[in-house]
């Protein structure tokens, strides 16, 4: 929360491979410098009324499967279990 201007402030960050930054890393360090952002910015009701509805639609999803734990799409799941 931003006490200056009571907003809530949102970062959100792309979900990255390890390995796959490191060898970007090699080839070429500016633009492992540049990581995308998504920032919002919203007063402290607003998030209020975002939390609540993000609860109802996560709680509506889709049903994950007891094997991989992976949603079930409407059309079916092609269950990918990890070699263990």
């Amino acid at each position: 929360m931003d006490p200056t201007t009571a907003q809530i402030v949102l970062e959100a960050f792309p979900i990255t491979d390890a390995d796959a930054d490191a060898d970007d890393n090699d080839n070429d360090e500016d633009s492992a410098n540049e990581t995308e952002m998504l920032l919002v910015r919203m007063p402290v009701g607003t998030a209020r009324a975002f939390a609540k509805r993000t609860r109802e639609i996560v709680g509506a999803g889709r049903p994950t499967c007891p094997l991989c734990g992976y949603p079930i799409d409407a059309d079916g799941h092609i269950c990918t279990l990890p070699e263990v």
